[in-house]
C-alpha cells in the first residue's frame, strides 16, 4: 500500500486535537473483540469436529478446498522493469500477448468448447419445433463465438507482425534489439496453442452433425417467415439484418473453415511478410526446435503436454505454409511420420482431431509430393493402432495399477513422515518428484483412456468387454491419483510452497553463475547489455511468487539471456528441468485436476452398465465404485454451459436420471434380489433345493457392498446398505401383512440378514400370528357352518383340529390363535362372531325340530317313555341299555344313507355341530379374555383405574394432551368391560333359545332326554370305529376326539330344561351294569376253560373281553364329557330354580320397607326352598 507524503504546506495548517488518537483506539478495541469473538467460534467448531478432524480429507465429504495457485495485484508493466527500455518494452509485447493467448484458451476451454460439445442435441422423443426453438437459443451463443474468433485472428495477427517486426530482413527497418542469436521459442509455443483453439472449435462444429441439420430446419423457418411475417409479429426491416447475420455466422463458423477463414490466409498477414527470410527462417527454426523437443517424448513415460504441442506444431506449419508458401517437405514428411505413434489427438472431451487429415486437407501443396501408397497406409495405421493399443490394454492396466497403488503408498508414507531439519532441502526434493510422478501417471492414463475410447468412437468400432473393463478400471486409477492429492491436501499445500521457493532458489543459483560470467568479461557491446538486462529481468521475476507471469519473464528473459553462450551446456538442461519442474508445482492442483478431469465419460455412458455387472460380479473390491461415481461427476461442471435448452438443469436431471436408472438396474436391484433369495435358501433348508455347496457351484460375498461408505452423486448420497435394508423390510412387511402366519419366517431372515450382512433390520409389529394356523376369526365367523362340520372339538384342552386334509397335516385352531386374531381385528369381532352363531344354531335348531317331530321318531320315543315308567321299578330306576340298543337298530332299519348312514347318525352329526358352535363360542370367550388380559396387564388395579383427562385437565397441559388422554381412558374402559363381559355368552345363548323351546307348541321336543340314550350308544360305536382307524394304513374318517356331541347334548338339554329327567334315566349307571356283568361273565368262562388248554377259545374270550373294556371306557369318557359340559350351563339347577334365584336378587337389591325385616324374606325363601 503506497503512502503518500505530507506536503509542508498541510503541515503548517495541521492541528492535533487528540481525536485521532481517541478514535483509533475505539477501532483497535473493536477489532480485538471482534478477534476475540472469531477464536471462540473456532474454538467451538474445532471442539464440534474433534472426533473427525484430521490431516485426511475426503473428497466426497469436504465442503470446502484449498486453491494453490500464486497470485499477485502487480501487473506486467510494473514487474518488467530494468534499465534496458528497449528489451523491457520487446519483453512487456511478447508477455502480454502470451497472456492473452492464456486467457483466450482457458476461456474457450471452460465457455465455448463445453457449449459447443453440448450444443444442440438429437432427441428421438423431440416434439414438432423443439429444434427449432433449440436453435434460436444458440444464436447468441454462435454470435459470441464469432466476436471471440475474431479476436483470436486480432491476436494471431498481432503476435505474427511483432515477430516479423523483431526479425526483418529489410535493411531500411531500424533494428529493435539484436535477434541473431534470440529465439522467443516460448512465444512461438503460445502461438501454437492459439491455433489449436481454432483447430478445436473447427473440430467441434465439424461433428456436430445434429447442429448443422438443425440450422437448415431454422433457415426453412426463416424463410416461411419471411414470406409472412405479420403472422409471427415480425417488422420485416429487422429480418434482413437478420439474416445476414445468419449467413455471416455460417460462413466463419458452420462450414468448418474457422482455422482458414480466421484470417490466416488474409492479405493483413501475408503481404509484407513474404519476402522477410529472416522472419521465415526464425519461424521454420523454431517449428524445428519445438518439434524436435515434442518428438522425442512421445509415446515416452515422462510425456506430458507433447500432444498438445505436436498439434500446435502442425498448426504453426501450415501458418507457415500460408505466409511464406514455401513447404519444408522433410518437416512435412517427419511431422505425418509422427502419426504412426499418435495416430489422433484428443482436443476435448470427445473431439478427437487426426493429425495427417490436418496436414493433407491445410497443405495440400505438400500433399501432392506424398505418393498415394504411403497415404492409405496412413489410413490403416489408424485401426492398426486401435487394434494394437486394445490388444495391449490390459498389460497397461496390469503395469499401471503396480505403479500407482506404488505411488500412493509413497505418497502416503512421505506426506505423514514429519520434515527434519538436517534434511530438509532433501526431503522437499523427493516430495517434488514425487508431486511431478503423479502428474505423469495421470497424464499417461488419461491419454490411454481418452485416445482409445474416442477412437471406437469416431471409427464407430465396438468395443469388447474386456476392453470396457480395462478402460473402467483405468479411469478409478486416474481418479485415485486425484483422491489421493486431495487427500493430503493441507500437507501438500503446506509442501507447494517450500518446493517453489527450493525451486527458485536453485534457479536463482544458476543465474547467478551466469551473471557472474557475463560481468567478468568486460568487452562492452549492446548484445552483451541485453543479456545482461535480461538475467537481471528474470532474477527479479524469480525473487516473488510463482505466478504465470512472473514464470513467463522468466521464460521470455532467457530466450534473450541464453545467447552468446552465457550458459554452459551442463547448466543449461538442470536450468530449464528446474524451471520445467517449477511450472508443474505452481500449477500442481490445476495440472492434475485437468488431467484427472472425466467428463468425456458423458458421451461413454454405455460402458456404466458393463462396468456395473463387473462391480457385482467381482465385490470383493466393490469399494472402486466410489472412483466411478466421481468420474462421473465430472460432467457436471461442463453441463452448466449448455445453451440450447431453457435452463441446464433440464440436462442435468436426464443425466441424472439416466445413471440412476442404470445403477439400479444393474446393481442395487441385482443386489437386493439377491441378497433376498440367499436369505429364503437358507431359512428353507429343510426344502429340497438346488444344491448350494460353494465347492460346486462358487460362492459370492456380497457382503463387501454393506461395508461401502455412502456414494456421493450430484446433490444426494447412495448408501447401498440402507437401500438394501429398506428393500427388505418392505418387502417382509408387505408379504407379512398378507400371511401373517408367516411372520416367524421373516423374522428368522431379519436375524439372518442381521448375522450375515450386518443390516439392521427393523421389526414390522404386526399382530402376530403362529406358523400353525389354518384359519382366521374372521374366516370362520364368515363359514361357521363349514367350520363346525369339519373341526372336531376337544372340551378339556379347547382346541379344534381338523376332521380330513389333503395334506400331510391337520391344521389345530386354539386360545393364542383366536387372541391373536382378535388382537388383529380389534374385539369387537367377539359380539359378531356370536351374533353369527346365533343366526347358525336357528338353522340348526330347525333342522332338530323338524326330525324331533317325525312320526317314526316321536312314536318310538312316546313308547319308550311309557316303557320306562311302567318299568322303572323292577329295572331299578335304570333306562335298559337293551332298549337303547333296539332303538338304534329300529331306525337304521328306515333307511340309510348312500354313504351307510342312519337318520340316527344325521341327527348325532347335527348335535355335535350344535355343540362344535358353542365349543367355539367359548374359544371366543377365552381368547378375547387372553387377549384383553395382555393388553390390560400394565394396569395394576383394575378396580381402581385414575381418570387421566381430569388429571391432565388438573395440570393445566395442552388440548392434545387432553385428547390423548381422553383416547386411553375409552380404550382403558373397553378393555376393562371386554375382559368381563365375555363370560355372559354362554348365558346369552340360552337365554334367546330357552323360553321357545319350552313353551307349549314345541311340546313335541320334550321327548329328547330318551333319545339321548341311543344316540351315546351310536356315538360311542362311531367313536371307536373312527380311533380304530388311526391305526389303519388309510386314515381316511380317522378321528381320537369329537366333544361337539357331549357339548350339543348337554346345552339342548338345559335349553329343554331336561336335566333332572334325562338324570332319572340313570343311563350312564346302567350301561357300567351291563358292561361290568358281561365281562364278569367272560371271566368266568375264562377260568372254566382255563383247564381245557383250548387256545382259540381263549383267544376269543381275550378278545371279547379287550372289546369290552373299550366300549365301557368310551361311555366313561363320555359321561365325563358330558358332565363337564354341563357345569357350563348350570346343570345343578332347574329352571325353576333359576327364575326364583333371579327374583330373589332382585328384591334384595331393592332398599328395605319400614314394615319389612330380612327375616321375612328369608323366613319366604325357605318357603320356597321347601
Amino acid at each position: 500500500m503506497a503512502v503518500e507524503t505530507i506536503t509542508p504546506d498541510w503541515e503548517f495548517d495541521r492541528f492535533d486535537d487528540g481525536s485521532t488518537k481517541i478514535h483509533t483506539e475505539v477501532q483497535l478495541k473493536n477489532y480485538v473483540n471482534f478477534l476475540e469473538d472469531y477464536t471462540s467460534q473456532l474454538k467451538g467448531i474445532e471442539d464440534a469436529l474433534d472426533e473427525s478432524i484430521g490431516d485426511v480429507w475426503d473428497f466426497t465429504l469436504d465442503p470446502i478446498a484449498l486453491k494453490l495457485l500464486p497470485y499477485e495485484q502487480s501487473s506486467l508493466l510494473e514487474l518488467i522493469k530494468t534499465e534496458n527500455k528497449v528489451l523491457n518494452k520487446v519483453i512487456t509485447v511478447y508477455a502480454a500477448l502470451c497472456s492473452e493467448v492464456k486467457k483466450l484458451k482457458y476461456e474457450v476451454r471452460t465457455t465455448f468448447c463445453n457449449s459447443g460439445v453440448f450444443g444442440v442435441q438429437k432427441d428421438t422423443s423431440m416434439v414438432e419445433g423443439e429444434s427449432q426453438i433449440q436453435m434460436g437459443r444458440f444464436i447468441s451463443f454462435l454470435q459470441e463465438l464469432s466476436c471471440f474468433v475474431s479476436r483470436c485472428f486480432e491476436v494471431v495477427v498481432n503476435l505474427v507482425h511483432q515477430l516479423a517486426s523483431l526479425y526483418s530482413s529489410s535493411k531500411n527497418a531500424t533494428k529493435i534489439i539484436e535477434s541473431s542469436g534470440v529465439h522467443f521459442q516460448t512465444v512461438y509455443e503460445h502461438l501454437g496453442e492459439l491455433l489449436v483453439v481454432l483447430m478445436t472449435l473447427d473440430e467441434i462444429m465439424e461433428n456436430h452433425g445434429t447442429l448443422k441439420e438443425h440450422w437448415k430446419m431454422y433457415k426453412r423457418l426463416l424463410k416461411s417467415v419471411h414470406h409472412n411475417p405479420s403472422k409471427f409479429e415480425i417488422p420485416e426491416e429487422k429480418l434482413k439484418p437478420f439474416e445476414k447475420l445468419l449467413l455471416k455466422l455460417e460462413g466463419q463458423l458452420l462450414d468448418g473453415m474457422i482455422f482458414q477463414s480466421s484470417g490466416i490466409c488474409s492479405p493483413g498477414l501475408v503481404d509484407g511478410r513474404r519476402n522477410s527470410s529472416t522472419f521465415a527462417e526464425e519461424f521454420a527454426h523454431n517449428i524445428r526446435t519445438i518439434f524436435t523437443n515434442v518428438e522425442s517424448k512421445l509415446g515416452e513415460p515422462s510425456e506430458i503436454d507433447q500432444r498438445d504441442k505436436y498439434a500446435g506444431v502442425c498448426g504453426l506449419f501450415v501458418l507457415h505454409f500460408h505466409i511464406f508458401r514455401t513447404v519444408d517437405k522433410k518437416l512435412y514428411k517427419a511431422l505425418l511420420d509422427v502419426c504412426k505413434k499418435v495416430p489422433a489427438v484428443t482436443l476435448i472431451a470427445n473431439i478427437v482431431w487426426f493429425p495427417d487429415t490436418f496436414l493433407v486437407n491445410k497443405v495440400p501443396a505438400a500433399a501432392k509430393v506424398m505418393d498415394r501408397k504411403s497415404m492409405q497406409s496412413l489410413r490403416s495405421m489408424r485401426e492398426a493402432s486401435l487394434q494394437q493399443r486394445a490388444q495391449a490394454l490390459p498389460k497397461d492396466v496390469q503395469s499401471y495399477y503396480v505403479f500407482v497403488t506404488s505411488w500412493m503408498m509413497k505418497m502416503e508414507s512421505i506426506m505423514s513422515k514429519e520434515q527434519k531439519s538436517d534434511k530438509f532441502s532433501e526431503d522437499l526434493s523427493s516430495r517434488c518428484n514425487i508431486f511431478v510422478q503423479g502428474i505423469l501417471y495421470a497424464y499417461g492414463i488419461s491419454t490411454i483412456i481418452k485416445t482409445t475410447m474416442n477412437l471406437y468412437m469416431s471409427m464407430q468400432k465396438p468395443m469388447t468387454k474386456a476392453s470396457v473393463k480395462s478402460l473402467c478400471r483405468l479411469v478409478e486409477l486416474l481418479k485415485s491419483i486425484e483422491h489421493t492429492f486431495h487427500r493430503r491436501s493441507a500437507v501438500v499445500a503446506d509442501s507447494v510452497a517450500h518446493i517453489t521457493h527450493q525451486l527458485q532458489s536453485q534457479a536463482l543459483a544458476a543465474i547467478a553463475t551466469a551473471k557472474k560470467r557475463v560481468i567478468s568479461d568486460k568487452k562492452y557491446s549492446e548484445q552483451r547489455l541485453d543479456v545482461l538486462s535480461a538475467l537481471v529481468l528474470a532474477e527479479n521475476a524469480l525473487n516473488g511468487p510463482s505466478t504465470k507471469e512472473r514464470r513467463l519473464m522468466v521464460s521470455l528473459a532467457l530466450s534473450v539471456g541464453t545467447q552468446m553462450k552465457t550458459f554452459k551446456d551442463e547448466e543449461l538442461l538442470p536450468l530449464q528441468l528446474v524451471l520445467k519442474k517449477l511450472d508443474l508445482i505452481s500449477e500442481l492442483r490445476e495440472r492434475v485436476k485437468v488431467q484427472c478431469d472425466c467428463g468425456f465419460l458423458y458421451w461413454h455412458r454405455a460402458v456404466f452398465p458393463i462396468y456395473l455387472d463387473d462391480v457385482y460380479d467381482h465385490a470383493v473390491d466393490a469399494a472402486r465404485i466410489h472412483y466411478m461415481f466421481s468420474a462421473l461427476r465430472d460432467c457436471v461442471p461442463t453441463m452448466l454451459h449448455a445453451k440450447h435448452l431453457e435452463t441446464c438443469d433440464q440436462l442435468l436431471e436426464s443425466y441424472d436420471k439416466e445413471i440412476m436408472e442404470v445403477f439400479n438396474e444393474h446393481l442395487l436391484d441385482k443386489l437386493c434380489k439377491e441378497i433376498e433369495k440367499d436369505l429364503r435358501l437358507s431359512v428353507h433348508t429343510h426344502l429340497k433345493l438346488d444344491d448350494r455347496n460353494p465347492f460346486k457351484v462358487g460362492m459370492k460375498d456380497l457382503a463387501h457392498f454393506f461395508s461401502l461408505k455412502p456414494i456421493r452423486f450430484f446433490n444426494r448420497f447412495i448408501d447401498i446398505k440402507a437401500y438394501v435394508t429398506h428393500y427388505l423390510d418392505k418387502t417382509f412387511y408387505n408379504l407379512t401383512t398378507v400371511a401373517l402366519h408367516d411372520w416367524a419366517t421373516y423374522s428368522e431372515m431379519r436375524s439372518l440378514a442381521m448375522q450375515r450382512y450386518g443390516l439392521m433390520m427393523t421389526e414390522a409389529h404386526l399382530p402376530s400370528q403362529t406358523l400353525e394356523q389354518g384359519l382366521d376369526v374372521l374366516e370362520i365367523m364368515r363359514n361357521i357352518h363349514v367350520f363346525v362340520s369339519r373341526y372336531l372339538y376337544n372340551l378339556n384342552n379347547q382346541i379344534f383340529i381338523e376332521r380330513t386334509s389333503n395334506n400331510k397335516h391337520l391344521n389345530t385352531i386354539n386360545i393364542r390363535h383366536i387372541a391373536n386374531s382378535i388382537r388383529t381385528h380389534g374385539t369387537g369381532i367377539m359380539n359378531t362372531t356370536v351374533n353369527f352363531t346365533y343366526q347358525f344354531l336357528r338353522k340348526k335348531f330347525y333342522i332338530f325340530s323338524q326330525f324331533m317331530y317325525d312320526e317314526h321318531i316321536k312314536s318310538r320315543l312316546i313308547k319308550d317313555i311309557r316303557f320306562f315308567r311302567e318299568t322303572k321299578d323292577q329295572t331299578d330306576q335304570k333306562y335298559p341299555f337293551e332298549r337303547a340298543e333296539k332303538f338304534n337298530r329300529g331306525i337304521r332299519k328306515l333307511g340309510i344313507t348312500p354313504d351307510g348312514q342312519s337318520y340316527l347318525d344325521q341327527f348325532r352329526q347335527l348335535i355335535s355341530q350344535i355343540g362344535n358352535a358353542m365349543g367355539y363360542v367359548r374359544m371366543i370367550r377365552s381368547g378375547g379374555l387372553h387377549c384383553c388380559s395382555s393388553a390390560i396387564r400394565f394396569v395394576p388395579d383394575l378396580e381402581d383405574i385414575v381418570n387421566f383427562e381430569e388429571l391432565v385437565k388438573e395440570e393445566g397441559l395442552s388440548e392434545e394432551t387432553q385428547k390423548a388422554a381422553r383416547v386411553l381412558d375409552s380404550v382403558l374402559s373397553d378393555l376393562t368391560s371386554n375382559s368381563a363381559e365375555g363370560t355372559e355368552y354362554f348365558k346369552m345363548l340360552v337365554g334367546v333359545f330357552a323360553p321357545e323351546f319350552r313353551s307349549v307348541k314345541n311340546m313335541h321336543l320334550r321327548n329328547f332326554y330318551m333319545i339321548v340314550p341311543p344316540l351315546t350308544v351310536n356315538f360311542v360305536e362311531h367313536s371307536i370305529g373312527c380311533k380304530e382307524k388311526l391305526n389303519k394304513k388309510n386314515k381316511g374318517g380317522a378321528a381320537f376326539t369329537d366333544d361337539g356331541f357331549a357339548m350339543g347334548v348337554a346345552y339342548i338339554l338345559k335349553l329343554l330344561d331336561q336335566y333332572q329327567e334325562f338324570d332319572s334315566l340313570h343311563w350312564f349307571q346302567a350301561v357300567r351294569e351291563k358292561y361290568m356283568k358281561e365281562m364278569n361273565a367272560v371271566v368266568k368262562e375264562q377260568n372254566v376253560q382255563a383247564t381245557s388248554q383250548d387256545e382259540k377259545l381263549m383267544q376269543t374270550m381275550n378278545l371279547t373281553q379287550k372289546r369290552l373294556d373299550v366300549y365301557l371306557q368310551e361311555f366313561e369318557l363320555l359321561y365325563f364329557s358330558l358332565s363337564s359340559a354341563r357345569i357350563f350351563f348350570r346343570a345343578d339347577k332347574t329352571a325353576a330354580e333359576e327364575n326364583q334365584e333371579k327374583k330373589d336378587k332382585e328384591e334384595a337389591s331393592r332398599p328395605a320397607t319400614s314394615n319389612g325385616t330380612p327375616g321375612g324374606s328369608a323366613s319366604s325363601s325357605d318357603t320356597t326352598t321347601k
